[in-house]
């Protein structure tokens, strides 16, 4: 489809065109959504957002459908370009190209002139007077009643500030003061306070020939602030009145210590809100790890500010330098009496930006520094860049994140929009012009961005490399990165010539002891929760208080500390105390990660202290401790925690398993693995239960104490996926070994659900109902002999065994199990209404105790029931999630089962080919698990590919919706 041009503007009246041709959009709220949108810049809006400035004071119950009719109508209106109006999450964007809103194009064309302005002043003055010429009058002004579009307006009436002084500096610097004086004079009169106003009116008359009108305007302008305000104006003004005096007027452009010569990439966002909270705010800290981009960030805030002074830290070493440091800056000479008070002389009689950037090793003294201009100098603010906040009672500290880039994201042409990767791909192209990236070296640009953390020190250094090589090189290379991304050339800033030396600038202020906790810290591969950090310092032997430590290292921009939803208010404070213990134990809160890099330079740091080996026994018996309360909590009431544990985690446990099975440490991997038997049978956690399979071809695994409980969860692990032989020989392994009663249930319940799927009901009763003789777990034992009486023909027996099974259904799990075991039984007795309640409330507990395996199953049951009812839409979109989950996962005993059902549905709406197919699959299939009678199969049916049958019955399943949908059917 050919992309239709869509242009919205919005300085003036609001207006929209589509293929040049102008399209009347009616109503204000409707207009009011268009401008949020394109006031977004291409940003998703959330639909909250829209909402609440629709209906600022209340939003109606019909709130978001009311919005969703004004989107529905925009599509209208925006007809062949509707597509440019897209759902994102849980909100709305609207595409547009740089040049296809008029204040995007108004930005983007004063960002072009200031960069064409040392090599061609004539070119920078024709896109700056386009760039004025796009205001059209007053804006929105049936719209400045919604407040979002209201601080939008001001925005744009700043940028055009901006244009305009722009626009006539540069017309006076360029020889063509006189066609830009009537501007001049106009703006001054429209703020006759504002002093770059006055200044750049007076350079225009002076550059015309009117000093003596320049000079006058200088003059009323010094009275009027005093009358009117009781300030001075700022020095600027009598260096200029001098020059325009002495006949030397020129550009009085406000110079900053450093003009970026590159653009600033995925920081709009933030360079907009600081802006926002600098009108509230004296002193801002920006505070990162380093390399995140701070400098930057804040050059790009003080390229835009009038008066901005720049005060470089970094190249000092010693504290007292810092006054003089100033001086130099703001241009300065002071010859007696103290330095800092002539400083805060020159800075206190005017508004104005101080830009103190890199404080982190010079804290102390630029606490003080900043502290006493804050107070002599009321109408200055404060940005300051820094690894660590400054601490001061007036400080507001804001922390840039690196760059983002979301892997999940489908889609080069997606990824390509990435922050990170569009700084990478920017940054690559000032080595090789050539490279307009495929498909391919977009997905290893975002693994290498990705790998990089995001920070965008590292990103263009590792663009740098280019120039040495390719992209497949460097993405090999990068576990050198931390010495690779560097180009090892002197620099002003020593702390970036490479990653590594930018890390060990922050690393060395740290004290000993927390460099030390640092260290330990980086074993953990995501990160670790408050508790576990204060007992790995107390496992240190670590002097003081662990915390104080830890929130230095957070100040200090070497971890990141996040606050997880699972926490205290989610345990009960009534419950017995063994199970309480284990619940606190495992609970969220406040957790503490490193960046990947970061944690490399702990790695090497470790090493070279020779603590590597003790490090990996403090991972080892974390994982021990962590496993075996995440279990104890799995068989409780506060079994939704210990799954938000367990999938927490999981990246922890993973290294802790790797680093167990490579270093021989057998108990270790087997108390994560006992531990975690719960987990690898009611949650499709594939890895778990690959490593329950891996352990039991461990040799010494035999003579171990838990071994019988390893080789029921080996035999649980591989009945998933449709091995019965397998599981019924390692849950006879393991009852040869068992040596208590727990260890003896664990092999009898794997050995009669592998009964149970064979169809030998029979061994499922007499194994289950052993089984409910020495456990108290009874909810699991009873269901599974109720399950295998039902298949048998038992009905009302049936719901005796499970209706005994219920005095142990103690925990969601076993309630989810049993209600999931009367689902089955209702619906073989012909009851679909009780049947599908069950199910429903199966699937439900499930789901809030992360029992996925069960959500299955119960699933499966619900869909016969909704097809038997006639509901066959629902049925249908049932087994199309249902099949893609356990084909995802690889339980085919389940899926196989799925299938069968999904057949016979299939047979009934008049596909006997499929469903023959379906069968015949499933009839020749060794992991199929036992099935009634079913429609015969023809013997040519030979099935072999599976990845094909699959997509026949997504195929099949696809048909038959769409016919419901045309018959009317769909329910």
């Amino acid at each position: 489809m050919v992309d239709v041009g869509v242009r919205v503007e919005v300085l003036g009246p609001l207006r929209l065109l589509v293929g040049g041709v102008p399209v009347d959009v009616p109503g204000p709220k409707r207009r009011a959504v268009l401008a949020l949108l394109a006031f977004a810049r291409g940003e998703t809006v959330p639909v909250g957002r829209l909402v609440d400035a629709l209906w600022p004071s209340e939003a109606p119950a019909s709130g978001r459908s009311a919005l969703q009719a004004h989107i529905s109508r925009l599509r209208r209106h925006l007809g062949a370009a509707a597509m440019r109006l897209q759902n994102s999450g849980d909100g709305y964007r609207l595409e547009l190209g740089g040049d296809e809103c008029d204040a995007s194009e108004a930005r983007a064309q004063l960002a072009q002139a200031r960069s064409l302005r040392g090599q061609d002043p004539i070119g920078a003055l024709a896109v700056l007077e386009r760039a004025h010429s796009l205001w059209r009058g007053p804006q929105l002004t049936d719209l400045v009643d919604i407040a979002d579009i209201a601080t939008a307006i001001e925005e744009c009436r700043n940028l055009q500030r901006e244009v305009t002084d722009a626009l006539i500096d540069f017309a006076v610097a360029a020889g063509r003061a006189r066609q830009i004086i009537t501007l001049a004079t106009t703006q001054l009169v429209a703020d006759p306070l504002r002093e770059p106003s006055v200044l750049l009116a007076m350079r225009a008359l002076a550059a015309t020939g009117e000093a003596p009108e320049a000079l006058r305007i200088g003059r009323e302008f010094r009275a009027r602030l005093a009358e009117e305000m009781g300030l001075d104006p700022s020095p600027a003004l009598g260096t200029l009145e001098r020059e325009i005096a002495g006949g030397a007027a020129g550009p009085t452009t406000p110079a900053i210590a450093r003009s970026p010569a590159t653009r600033l990439i995925g920081r709009a966002d933030q360079v907009t809100a600081l802006r926002r909270l600098m009108a509230s705010e004296r002193l801002i800290t920006l505070a990162g790890p380093g390399g995140v981009g701070k400098t930057r960030v804040a050059f790009e805030v003080a390229n835009d500010t009038p008066d901005a002074t720049v005060l470089m830290l970094a190249p000092l070493t010693d504290p007292a330098a810092i006054p003089h440091a100033l001086a130099a800056a703001l241009n300065v000479n002071v010859v007696r009496g103290d330095v800092l008070s002539a400083c805060a002389a020159v800075l206190g009689g005017r508004p104005g930006l101080l830009v103190v950037d890199n404080c982190e090793h010079l804290l102390d003294t630029a606490r003080d520094t900043v502290a006493a201009l804050l107070e002599s100098c009321p109408l200055l603010s404060v940005l300051v860049t820094s690894r660590e906040p400054l601490g001061l009672a007036a400080e507001c500290t804001w922390r840039l994140a690196p760059l983002t880039f979301d892997p999940s994201v489908d889609g080069e042409q997606e990824w390509s929009r990435a922050p990170a990767i569009e700084l990478f791909i920017d940054r690559a192209r000032r080595i090789r012009p050539e490279l307009v990236p495929t498909p391919s070296q977009i997905r290893t640009i975002g693994e290498i961005v990705r790998r990089l953390d995001g920070l965008p020190l590292a990103i263009e250094l590792a663009a740098g490399r280019l120039s040495t090589f390719s992209l497949t090189d460097l993405h090999e290379r990068l576990d050198r990165a931390l010495d690779l991304l560097g180009d090892g050339r002197p620099t002003a800033d020593l702390r970036h010539r490479t990653l590594r030396s930018t890390i060990d600038w922050s690393y060395e202020l740290l004290d000993p002891h927390e460099q030390r906790l640092f260290r330990f810290l980086t074993v953990f591969p995501d990160g670790i929760d408050l508790a576990d950090t204060e007992r790995l310092a107390a496992d240190l032997g670590m002097p003081g208080d662990s915390g104080a430590a830890l929130a230095h290292l957070v100040d200090a921009s070497m971890i990141d500390v996040e606050f997880d939803n699972v926490s205290e208010d989610n345990v009960s404070e009534d419950n017995a105390s063994v199970d309480n213990a284990s619940a606190v134990d495992i609970e969220g809160g406040t957790r503490y990660r490193i960046l990947e890099t970061v944690r490399a330079f702990g790695f090497d740091r470790s090493a070279s202290e020779g603590e590597s080996e003790l490090a990996e026994k403090l991972l080892l018996r974390w994982a021990t401790r962590r496993a075996s309360a995440i279990g104890a909590g799995l068989t409780t009431e506060h079994e939704h925690v210990a799954d938000a544990a367990l999938r927490r985690e999981l990246p922890n446990l993973r290294a802790a398993w790797r680093l167990a099975r490579d270093r021989g440490s057998l108990d270790t991997a087997v108390t994560i693995v006992t531990s975690l038997f719960d987990a690898i049978e009611y949650r499709d956690l594939i890895e778990i239960r690959s490593w329950a399979d891996e352990l039991v071809d461990d040799a010494d695994l035999a003579n171990h104490p838990s071994a019988s409980v390893a080789y029921a969860a080996a035999a649980e692990a591989v009945y998933h996926r449709g091995d019965y032989q397998r599981a019924e020989q390692l849950s006879k392994m393991g009852m040869e070994r068992a040596s208590d009663a727990e260890q003896t249930c664990l092999c009898l319940l794997t050995l009669s659900v592998t009964a149970l799927a064979r169809g030998e009901y029979a061994d499922a009763i007499s194994y289950s109902l052993r089984a409910t003789t020495i456990t108290p777990r009874l909810a699991e034992p009873f269901g599974i002999a109720a399950l295998a009486v039902l298949y048998s023909g038992g009905l009302d027996e049936a719901r005796h065994l499970n209706n005994k099974g219920r005095t142990g259904a103690t925990w969601p799990t076993m309630a989810s199990w049993h209600s999931y075991v009367a689902g089955e039984i209702e619906n073989y007795a012909g009851n679909p209404l009780p049947a599908e309640e069950h199910y429903l409330r199966a699937i439900d507990l499930a789901r809030m105790c992360g029992a996925t395996f069960l959500v299955g199953v119960a699933t499966v049951g619900l869909l016969t029931v909704r097809s038997t009812s006639g509901r066959i839409h629902e049925a249908l979109l049932g087994y199309r999630e249902v099949i893609d989950y356990f084909a995802r996962t690889g339980n085919w005993t389940h899926l196989w089962a799925a299938l069968r059902n999904l057949a016979d549905l299939l047979n009934t709406l008049g596909d006997q080919e499929c469903a023959a197919l379906l069968h015949a699959a499933a009839d020749q299939a060794p992991d199929a698990p036992a099935y009634g009678p079913s429609p015969a199969s023809s013997p040519a049916l030979l099935v072999t590919d599976r990845t094909e049958l699959l997509e026949n019955a997504r195929r099949a399943i696809d048909i038959q919706i769409a016919q419901t949908e045309v018959s009317g059917q769909r329910r």
